[in-house]
Protein backbone atom coordinates (compact mmCIF):
# COMPACT_ATOMS: atom_id res chain seq x y z
CA UNK A 1 0.00 0.00 0.00
CA UNK A 2 1.58 3.58 -0.80
CA UNK A 3 0.97 6.40 1.01
CA UNK A 4 -0.67 9.96 -0.05
CA UNK A 5 2.63 12.74 0.71
CA UNK A 6 2.17 16.69 0.35
CA UNK A 7 5.58 18.09 -0.19
CA UNK A 8 8.37 20.95 -1.34
CA UNK A 9 9.79 19.60 -4.29
CA UNK A 10 12.97 21.06 -5.63
CA UNK A 11 12.98 20.40 -9.63
CA UNK A 12 16.18 21.71 -12.27
CA UNK A 13 13.46 23.62 -14.15
CA UNK A 14 12.30 26.29 -11.37
CA UNK A 15 14.29 28.41 -9.15
CA UNK A 16 11.51 27.98 -6.16
CA UNK A 17 9.77 25.11 -4.47
CA UNK A 18 6.88 23.45 -6.17
CA UNK A 19 4.35 22.07 -3.41
CA UNK A 20 2.93 18.69 -4.97
CA UNK A 21 1.42 15.72 -4.34
CA UNK A 22 3.35 13.05 -4.33
CA UNK A 23 3.22 8.61 -3.38
CA UNK A 24 6.00 7.38 -0.78
CA UNK A 25 6.00 3.82 -0.44
CA UNK A 26 5.87 1.58 2.33
CA UNK A 27 8.88 1.11 4.87
CA UNK A 28 11.60 -1.54 3.87
CA UNK A 29 12.21 -3.53 6.54
CA UNK A 30 15.50 -1.80 7.87
CA UNK A 31 13.10 1.68 7.44
CA UNK A 32 10.98 3.96 9.48
CA UNK A 33 8.08 5.69 8.43
CA UNK A 34 7.68 8.99 9.63
CA UNK A 35 4.56 11.54 9.92
CA UNK A 36 6.41 14.92 9.90
CA UNK A 37 4.59 17.32 11.85
CA UNK A 38 7.49 20.48 10.80
CA UNK A 39 10.94 21.07 9.42
CA UNK A 40 13.42 23.63 9.74
CA UNK A 41 14.67 25.63 6.78
CA UNK A 42 18.24 25.40 6.34
CA UNK A 43 20.57 27.34 4.05
CA UNK A 44 21.88 24.02 2.99
CA UNK A 45 18.68 23.24 1.59
CA UNK A 46 18.81 26.30 -0.60
CA UNK A 47 22.20 25.47 -1.76
CA UNK A 48 20.18 21.79 -3.21
CA UNK A 49 17.55 24.23 -4.73
CA UNK A 50 19.68 26.16 -6.43
CA UNK A 51 21.56 23.24 -7.49
CA UNK A 52 24.91 24.22 -6.19
CA UNK A 53 25.37 20.61 -3.95
CA UNK A 54 25.74 17.00 -5.84
CA UNK A 55 22.38 16.45 -4.87
CA UNK A 56 19.96 15.25 -7.78
CA UNK A 57 16.64 17.02 -8.46
CA UNK A 58 13.67 16.52 -8.67
CA UNK A 59 14.42 15.54 -4.49
CA UNK A 60 12.18 16.62 -1.18
CA UNK A 61 14.97 18.21 0.40
CA UNK A 62 14.70 19.26 4.24
CA UNK A 63 16.98 17.78 7.09
CA UNK A 64 15.81 19.28 10.11
CA UNK A 65 12.48 17.30 10.81
CA UNK A 66 10.70 16.13 14.00
CA UNK A 67 7.82 13.91 13.77
CA UNK A 68 6.45 10.81 15.30
CA UNK A 69 7.19 7.10 14.02
CA UNK A 70 4.12 5.62 12.46
CA UNK A 71 5.32 1.88 11.22
CA UNK A 72 8.88 0.12 11.86
CA UNK A 73 10.02 -2.45 9.54
CA UNK A 74 10.84 -5.47 10.49
CA UNK A 75 14.50 -5.69 11.18
CA UNK A 76 14.25 -2.60 13.04
CA UNK A 77 14.78 -2.05 16.84
CA UNK A 78 14.73 0.92 19.65
CA UNK A 79 11.68 2.16 17.78
CA UNK A 80 8.20 1.98 18.39
CA UNK A 81 5.40 3.38 16.79
CA UNK A 82 4.02 6.52 18.65
CA UNK A 83 7.58 7.40 19.18
CA UNK A 84 8.49 11.28 18.92
CA UNK A 85 11.99 11.64 17.14
CA UNK A 86 13.98 14.13 15.81
CA UNK A 87 15.70 13.42 12.33
CA UNK A 88 19.80 13.45 11.84
CA UNK A 89 21.87 12.89 9.19
CA UNK A 90 22.38 8.72 8.09
CA UNK A 91 25.75 7.35 8.69
CA UNK A 92 26.93 3.56 8.19
CA UNK A 93 27.03 3.02 11.73
CA UNK A 94 30.40 0.24 11.57
CA UNK A 95 33.45 3.19 10.32
CA UNK A 96 35.59 3.98 12.98
CA UNK A 97 34.30 7.40 12.95
CA UNK A 98 30.62 6.42 13.50
CA UNK A 99 32.01 3.58 16.20
CA UNK A 100 33.72 6.76 18.31
CA UNK A 101 30.61 8.79 17.95
CA UNK A 102 31.35 10.69 14.98
CA UNK A 103 28.60 10.09 12.23
CA UNK A 104 29.23 13.25 10.48
CA UNK A 105 32.31 12.18 9.28
CA UNK A 106 31.04 8.92 8.11
CA UNK A 107 33.13 7.72 4.64
CA UNK A 108 30.13 6.85 3.32
CA UNK A 109 28.47 10.53 4.54
CA UNK A 110 28.14 12.15 1.04
CA UNK A 111 26.45 9.08 -0.93
CA UNK A 112 23.90 8.60 2.33
CA UNK A 113 22.97 12.05 2.62
CA UNK A 114 23.53 14.11 -0.51
CA UNK A 115 22.67 11.52 -2.87
CA UNK A 116 19.20 11.58 -1.79
CA UNK A 117 18.21 7.85 -2.45
CA UNK A 118 18.79 4.22 -0.82
CA UNK A 119 22.11 3.03 -0.79
CA UNK A 120 20.68 0.60 -3.88
CA UNK A 121 20.02 3.54 -5.99
CA UNK A 122 16.24 3.18 -5.49
CA UNK A 123 13.96 5.76 -4.21
CA UNK A 124 10.85 5.62 -1.89
CA UNK A 125 8.80 8.59 -3.98
CA UNK A 126 6.79 9.20 -6.96
CA UNK A 127 4.88 12.29 -8.24
CA UNK A 128 1.96 12.40 -10.05
CA UNK A 129 3.12 11.25 -13.53
CA UNK A 130 4.54 8.14 -11.98
CA UNK A 131 8.49 9.60 -12.47
CA UNK A 132 10.45 8.68 -9.57
CA UNK A 133 11.91 11.96 -6.76
CA UNK A 134 14.50 11.59 -5.04
CA UNK A 135 14.03 11.42 -1.05
CA UNK A 136 16.05 10.46 1.77
CA UNK A 137 18.10 13.51 2.06
CA UNK A 138 19.57 13.45 5.13
CA UNK A 139 17.84 10.50 5.96
CA UNK A 140 14.76 12.21 6.01
CA UNK A 141 13.54 14.51 3.09
CA UNK A 142 11.29 16.29 5.72
CA UNK A 143 9.91 18.96 3.45
CA UNK A 144 7.38 15.91 3.21
CA UNK A 145 4.65 15.58 5.54
CA UNK A 146 5.56 11.56 5.51
CA UNK A 147 8.87 10.31 5.06
CA UNK A 148 11.27 7.06 5.19
CA UNK A 149 14.00 7.34 7.53
CA UNK A 150 16.83 4.86 8.86
CA UNK A 151 16.32 4.28 12.84
CA UNK A 152 20.42 5.38 13.40
CA UNK A 153 19.84 8.66 12.45
CA UNK A 154 16.36 9.43 14.54
CA UNK A 155 16.36 10.57 18.04
CA UNK A 156 13.36 10.35 20.43
CA UNK A 157 12.52 13.31 22.22
CA UNK A 158 10.25 13.90 24.99
CA UNK A 159 6.03 13.97 23.50
CA UNK A 160 5.19 17.15 25.63
CA UNK A 161 8.05 19.19 23.34
CA UNK A 162 6.39 21.87 21.07
CA UNK A 163 7.61 20.74 17.45
CA UNK A 164 8.38 23.73 15.99
CA UNK A 165 11.23 24.37 18.79
CA UNK A 166 12.49 20.89 18.26
CA UNK A 167 12.60 20.82 14.32
CA UNK A 168 15.41 22.75 13.96
CA UNK A 169 17.51 20.65 16.20
CA UNK A 170 18.83 18.40 13.88
CA UNK A 171 21.26 20.41 11.96
CA UNK A 172 21.41 24.30 12.70
CA UNK A 173 21.16 24.49 16.34
CA UNK A 174 23.27 21.24 17.02
CA UNK A 175 26.26 22.66 14.58
CA UNK A 176 26.44 26.47 16.56
CA UNK A 177 26.09 24.89 19.58
CA UNK A 178 28.05 21.58 19.37
CA UNK A 179 30.55 23.61 17.70
CA UNK A 180 31.33 25.47 20.97
CA UNK A 181 31.14 22.21 23.16
CA UNK A 182 32.97 19.98 21.14
CA UNK A 183 35.04 21.22 18.46
CA UNK A 184 36.23 24.65 20.74
CA UNK A 185 35.87 23.01 23.72
CA UNK A 186 35.11 26.61 25.03
CA UNK A 187 35.89 27.11 28.93
CA UNK A 188 34.73 29.43 31.37
CA UNK A 189 36.22 33.19 31.57
CA UNK A 190 37.23 32.92 27.56
CA UNK A 191 36.14 35.08 24.74
CA UNK A 192 34.45 34.24 21.42
CA UNK A 193 33.83 35.69 18.40
CA UNK A 194 30.12 34.27 16.21
CA UNK A 195 30.30 35.38 12.48
CA UNK A 196 26.87 35.34 11.47
CA UNK A 197 23.59 35.86 13.55
CA UNK A 198 21.87 33.06 12.14
CA UNK A 199 19.77 29.89 14.17
CA UNK A 200 23.54 28.24 13.37
CA UNK A 201 25.69 31.42 15.11
CA UNK A 202 22.95 32.48 17.86
CA UNK A 203 22.92 28.74 19.03
CA UNK A 204 26.71 29.40 18.81
CA UNK A 205 25.84 32.42 21.05
CA UNK A 206 23.69 30.33 23.52
CA UNK A 207 26.15 27.91 24.10
CA UNK A 208 29.09 30.39 24.95
CA UNK A 209 27.29 31.82 27.16
CA UNK A 210 26.31 28.33 29.22
CA UNK A 211 29.98 27.71 28.98
CA UNK A 212 30.67 30.71 30.97
CA UNK A 213 32.19 32.94 28.26
CA UNK A 214 33.33 35.92 29.94
CA UNK A 215 32.94 37.64 26.48
CA UNK A 216 31.17 37.20 23.21
CA UNK A 217 31.18 38.98 20.24
CA UNK A 218 28.30 39.03 17.50
CA UNK A 219 29.34 39.97 13.99
CA UNK A 220 26.42 40.45 11.77
CA UNK A 221 25.30 42.66 8.88
CA UNK A 222 21.48 43.12 10.01
CA UNK A 223 21.01 45.01 12.90
CA UNK A 224 17.77 43.47 14.63
CA UNK A 225 20.21 39.79 15.14
CA UNK A 226 22.44 41.92 16.58
CA UNK A 227 19.69 43.22 19.42
CA UNK A 228 18.72 39.25 19.64
CA UNK A 229 21.98 38.00 19.50
CA UNK A 230 22.47 40.59 22.88
CA UNK A 231 19.42 39.45 24.65
CA UNK A 232 21.22 35.97 23.83
CA UNK A 233 24.05 36.43 25.51
CA UNK A 234 26.25 38.46 23.14
CA UNK A 235 28.33 41.08 25.42
CA UNK A 236 29.09 43.06 22.02
CA UNK A 237 27.78 43.69 18.71
CA UNK A 238 29.31 44.50 15.09
CA UNK A 239 27.86 45.72 12.61
CA UNK A 240 29.53 44.32 9.39
CA UNK A 241 28.02 46.58 6.95
CA UNK A 242 29.77 49.43 7.95
CA UNK A 243 32.49 48.37 10.32
CA UNK A 244 35.75 46.46 9.43
CA UNK A 245 35.43 43.09 11.72
CA UNK A 246 38.83 42.22 12.30
CA UNK A 247 39.62 45.84 13.30
CA UNK A 248 36.96 45.76 15.74
CA UNK A 249 37.51 42.69 17.58
CA UNK A 250 40.99 43.69 17.90
CA UNK A 251 39.94 46.72 19.59
CA UNK A 252 37.70 45.03 21.93
CA UNK A 253 39.83 42.61 22.82
CA UNK A 254 43.63 45.21 23.63
CA UNK A 255 44.70 43.82 20.41
CA UNK A 256 45.33 40.21 20.96
CA UNK A 257 42.07 38.55 19.45
CA UNK A 258 40.00 35.97 20.33
CA UNK A 259 40.96 32.48 22.04
CA UNK A 260 38.06 31.04 19.88
CA UNK A 261 36.04 32.35 16.32
CA UNK A 262 32.91 30.32 15.37
CA UNK A 263 32.11 31.47 11.36
CA UNK A 264 28.54 30.63 10.08
CA UNK A 265 28.20 32.32 7.16
CA UNK A 266 29.52 30.12 4.34
CA UNK A 267 31.52 32.66 2.83
CA UNK A 268 35.45 32.25 2.01
CA UNK A 269 36.25 36.00 2.72
CA UNK A 270 34.75 35.58 6.22
CA UNK A 271 36.42 32.53 7.13
CA UNK A 272 39.80 34.27 6.61
CA UNK A 273 38.14 37.11 9.27
CA UNK A 274 37.52 34.59 11.35
CA UNK A 275 41.01 33.13 11.60
CA UNK A 276 42.62 36.86 11.52
CA UNK A 277 40.92 37.84 14.50
CA UNK A 278 41.93 34.81 17.22
CA UNK A 279 44.55 35.62 19.50
CA UNK A 280 47.98 33.13 19.56
CA UNK A 281 47.30 30.05 20.27
CA UNK A 282 43.33 30.71 19.55
CA UNK A 283 41.26 27.98 17.66
CA UNK A 284 38.38 28.81 14.79
CA UNK A 285 35.64 26.50 13.46
CA UNK A 286 34.64 26.91 9.90
CA UNK A 287 30.53 25.99 10.41
CA UNK A 288 29.42 27.63 6.63
CA UNK A 289 29.01 25.83 3.52
CA UNK A 290 30.63 26.97 0.86
CA UNK A 291 30.87 25.89 -3.10
CA UNK A 292 32.62 22.66 -3.47
CA UNK A 293 35.56 25.29 -5.01
CA UNK A 294 35.79 27.55 -2.39
CA UNK A 295 39.21 27.55 -0.40
CA UNK A 296 39.91 29.57 2.81
CA UNK A 297 42.97 31.64 2.83
CA UNK A 298 45.05 32.13 6.07
CA UNK A 299 48.27 34.09 6.67
CA UNK A 300 51.04 30.97 6.72
CA UNK A 301 52.94 32.78 9.43
CA UNK A 302 50.23 34.29 11.23
CA UNK A 303 49.48 30.22 11.63
CA UNK A 304 52.81 29.71 13.70
CA UNK A 305 51.32 31.68 16.63
CA UNK A 306 49.86 28.72 17.21
CA UNK A 307 46.61 29.20 15.82
CA UNK A 308 44.00 26.19 14.60
CA UNK A 309 41.13 25.94 12.11
CA UNK A 310 38.68 23.52 12.50
CA UNK A 311 35.72 22.17 10.15
CA UNK A 312 32.68 21.27 11.98
CA UNK A 313 29.52 19.83 10.81
CA UNK A 314 26.37 18.90 12.87
CA UNK A 315 27.84 19.65 16.17
CA UNK A 316 31.01 17.74 16.07
CA UNK A 317 29.47 14.56 18.08
CA UNK A 318 26.66 11.77 17.54
CA UNK A 319 23.32 13.69 18.38
CA UNK A 320 22.23 11.39 20.30
CA UNK A 321 23.91 12.57 22.60
CA UNK A 322 24.07 16.63 21.55
CA UNK A 323 20.37 16.61 21.63
CA UNK A 324 19.25 16.31 24.87
CA UNK A 325 21.93 18.51 26.48
CA UNK A 326 20.53 21.54 24.56
CA UNK A 327 16.65 20.45 25.42
CA UNK A 328 18.10 19.90 29.30
CA UNK A 329 19.30 23.74 29.16
CA UNK A 330 16.19 24.60 27.03
CA UNK A 331 13.95 23.24 30.11
CA UNK A 332 15.90 25.24 32.61
CA UNK A 333 15.45 28.96 30.51
CA UNK A 334 19.11 28.42 29.59
CA UNK A 335 18.75 28.20 25.42
CA UNK A 336 15.97 29.94 24.44
CA UNK A 337 15.13 28.60 20.98
CA UNK A 338 11.67 30.13 20.79
CA UNK A 339 13.59 32.93 20.04
CA UNK A 340 14.58 31.80 16.95
CA UNK A 341 11.52 30.36 14.98
CA UNK A 342 8.84 32.12 13.31
CA UNK A 343 6.63 29.37 11.45
CA UNK A 344 5.08 29.17 8.16
CA UNK A 345 2.87 26.38 6.21
CA UNK A 346 4.62 24.31 4.07
CA UNK A 347 2.37 26.00 1.01
CA UNK A 348 4.27 29.05 2.37
CA UNK A 349 7.35 27.76 1.88
CA UNK A 350 8.78 30.27 -0.98
CA UNK A 351 7.90 32.90 1.38
CA UNK A 352 10.00 31.34 3.91
CA UNK A 353 12.75 31.20 1.85
CA UNK A 354 12.14 34.97 0.95
CA UNK A 355 12.02 36.15 4.43
CA UNK A 356 15.16 34.00 5.78
CA UNK A 357 17.39 35.42 2.18
CA UNK A 358 15.96 39.11 3.11
CA UNK A 359 17.42 38.33 6.98
CA UNK A 360 13.29 38.91 8.31
CA UNK A 361 13.22 35.40 9.61
CA UNK A 362 16.11 33.75 11.53
CA UNK A 363 15.08 30.04 11.67
CA UNK A 364 11.37 29.30 9.21
CA UNK A 365 9.56 26.07 10.43
CA UNK A 366 7.59 24.49 7.82
CA UNK A 367 4.57 23.07 9.96
CA UNK A 368 2.83 19.97 8.08
CA UNK A 369 -0.66 19.56 7.91
CA UNK A 370 -2.47 15.73 7.54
Amino acid sequence: MSIHVTAAVARADRDDFAVEDLTLQEPRADEVLVRFTAAGLCHTDLEVLAGRLPTPRPVVAGHEGVGVVEAVGSAVTGLAPGDKVVAGLDSCGTCRNCLAGQPAYCPQHGALNFAAQRPDGTVGLTDADGRPVHDHFFNQSSFANWGLAHARGLVRVDADLDDTILAPLGCGVVTGAGAVWNALRVQPGSTVAVFGAGAVGLSAVMAARASGAARIIAVELHAERLTLAAELGATDGIDASSADSVREILSLTSGEGVDHAVECTGRPEVMASAVQALAALGSAAILGVAGLDADVRANAFELLKGRTVIGSVMGHQATGGLIPRILDLYRQGRFPLERLVRTYPLADINTAVADSRAGKTVKAVLTHTH
